[in-house]
């Protein structure tokens, strides 16, 4: 089950997008797994995607379409990730493209194929472009739950954020939907998830506010370490809301339009954490005193992805040399251990890299029962700081991915 607030709040609708869903059958029996998203013409799209040099056949046409015609339309299947699929997953990424250009009248190029579930096993594409159509039937724009449903493979719920803006006396919409639950290390946003606006944004302050958003808030949550094949993060932004369009930083409702973006995608990135597979508990990796930020990213991280640290929090164990092996593990140039400093919430554990003099194992006991904690590091080299957000590892865990394909 996900841990702690998990809400979806009023999912507003953006003008200028429509969204449709189908059962396509791909994979799972009587739910959606097929959605389709309609951009009013004008609309400035955005991605980042995986790092993972195995990455999906849809990955790479995005990236190419991306590059060659403003995108209309988003068609996103589950139950197969149509990766490591050779020669064929390329056809059938394009095929899937040219069934929704054929029924809309757009180009090929201007739709962006998306896929997630398992990877190695073709597409059954000729079920994924028959029900293209029945999808295209049912574009509305207060369809958003139903998508969040439909993106879903191993997530236990639908996850999805919306806010609302002022500028300039204009209210815009701003909303979201990612899924993820496994095989989570992103190396640029997450499994899948897509933002969409109505505000007026142009193409270049798109894609930078994308990637800085993502930076510090897909890029910045693990579950297990895997950094998928799929990964893809998209903003959009119709301008369909009115008014003058953002075309420099130096506007001052870019500061505004930044804030909100990142509101959402933080909160997505942790409701991804929170429905981690098999997790119990959602920790925040709180690294400060390092000389650069890099170096607290990659404490934390090491700290995040340690197969002992995340079995100790499922077990409510405050084995606290777990944790000081993994700080010292994450190659820290000449780090001195005996200016390091750690804190499970309030509870100082570590003292100049030693155990605290004031420290008990029934307060340590106390503080990783609970199911959201903090682990705090302070490295005593410098003012830098960063966070990463992660969650335990389970028994479910296992079974959860012993029996994926089953």
């Amino acid at each position: 089950m996900a841990v702690g607030d998990i809400h979806i709040p009023q999912m507003q609708a953006v003008k200028g997008l429509k969204i449709g869903s189908t059962q396509a059958y791909v994979r799972y029996p009587n739910r959606r797994d097929l959605v389709i998203f309609e951009f009013s013409e004008g609309t400035h799209v955005a991605g980042i995607f995986t790092q993972n040099a195995f990455c999906a056949a849809p990955v790479h046409v995005c990236k190419k379409h991306l590059n060659i015609e403003n995108s209309r339309y988003l068609i996103i299947n589950t139950g197969n990730a149509n990766a490591g699929t050779g020669a064929e997953g390329m056809k059938n990424a394009y095929a899937m493209c040219e069934a929704v250009a054929k029924e809309t009248g757009v180009k090929t190029e201007q739709v962006l194929p998306f896929s997630t579930g398992v990877i190695g096993e073709q597409l059954p594409i000729d079920r994924i472009t028959q029900a293209v159509k029945p999808a295209l039937d049912t574009l509305n724009q207060n369809a958003w739950l139903d998508a969040a449903h439909g993106i879903m493979t191993t997530d236990t719920i639908p996850k999805g954020a919306s806010t609302q803006i002022e500028l300039d006396g204009i209210i815009y919409n701003m909303t979201g939907i990612s899924k993820g639950a496994g095989m989570i290390r992103p190396n640029m946003a997450t499994m899948l998830s897509f933002v969409v606006t109505d505000i007026p944004i142009s193409k270049t302050l798109v894609q930078q506010l994308l990637k800085e958003s993502a930076d510090q808030s897909f890029n910045r949550i693990t579950v297990d370490g895997d950094t998928s094949t799929n990964d893809s993060c998209i903003f959009a932004a119709t301008g369909q809301g009115g008014g003058q369009e953002i075309q420099t930083e130096q506007d001052p409702r870019y500061v505004l339009v930044k804030e909100k973006l990142f509101e959402i995608m933080k909160r997505l990135a942790h409701l991804i954490v929170r429905d981690g597979e098999g997790a119990t508990k959602f920790i925040t990796v709180d690294v400060k005193g390092g000389k650069t930020t890099q170096e607290c990213c990659d404490v934390a991280y090491s700290i995040a992805h340690s197969p002992l640290v995340k079995t100790a929090l499922f077990a409510s164990d405050p084995n606290w040399g777990r944790i000081l092996c993994a700080i010292g593990y994450a190659n820290i140039t000449e780090l001195d251990v005996e200016k390091v400093q750690v804190w499970l919430d309030e509870v100082q554990i570590c003292e100049n890299g030693g155990r605290a003099h004031r420290y008990t194992e029934e307060e340590g006991v106390r503080v990783m029962s609970k199911p959201e904690l903090t682990i705090h590091v302070d490295l005593g080299r410098g003012d830098a700081q960063d966070i990463v957000y992660t969650c335990d590892l389970s028994y479910d865990y296992v079974k959860i991915n012993a029996d994926y394909r089953s």
